[in-house]
């Protein structure tokens, strides 16, 4: 099991995921186009997306993602009031998470965010999937892609959130209090 550091662009915020295995999350890549909307919302699109606006993220439990430093710099966006919550920090508009809500033990974590993610490759394990590639912006040349996500691995995160449920892993939350509330308003910008 590895350690891994999280650090925003600008160092301002950081963090740690602790116990990270390949087997312990889902490495995939999603071209979804509310993940591009993040993207271009944070105005860092070409430094989040790859070249056929996928977004590459692990999938762990919020409760081994802790923040440690730079907790005042940390927002959230929703695209809608029932859309996943974004996490993203205000001092460099690096994007942190994506979570489901409070009680759901789920986070994924956006590659700008894990301090060299090429060092921690190891850890994270090989990308599982490449999802959602209906949105994607050119016809993707990804190995095993899929328009939506692929049986496989949809019941490979449900099994693994149910575990994370029954042992509790939504909390302690960096991102949510202990009642599910978020820390932060989320903002739903106009659209």
């Amino acid at each position: 099991m590895s350690d891994i550091p999280l650090k925003c662009s600008c160092g301002k915020v950081q963090g740690i995921a602790t116990n990270i295995t390949p087997q312990s999350g889902n490495h995939v890549v999603c071209c979804c186009s509310d993940c591009q909307k993040f993207a271009r919302f944070l105005e860092r699109k070409n430094e989040i997306l790859d070249e056929f606006g996928g977004t590459e993220v692990y999938q762990t439990s919020q409760s081994q993602v802790k923040i440690t430093q730079g907790n005042d710099q940390i927002r959230c966006m929703r695209h809608s009031p029932k859309g996943l919550y974004r996490w993203y920090t205000e001092c460099c508009k690096t994007p942190i998470g994506n979570t489901l809500n409070g009680k759901m033990p789920f986070i994924g974590l956006v590659h700008n965010f894990i301090e060299n993610p090429q060092q921690h490759a190891t850890s994270l394990g090989p990308i599982r999937a490449f999802v959602q590639t209906q949105d994607a912006i050119s016809k993707p040349d990804y190995p095993n892609s899929s328009e939506k996500f692929p049986l496989g691995i949809t019941l490979r995160i449900i099994r693994k959130i149910l575990l994370w449920k029954i042992r509790g892993m939504n909390k302690p939350s960096s991102f949510f209090d202990d009642s599910g509330r978020p820390r932060v308003k989320p903002l739903i910008p106009p659209k």
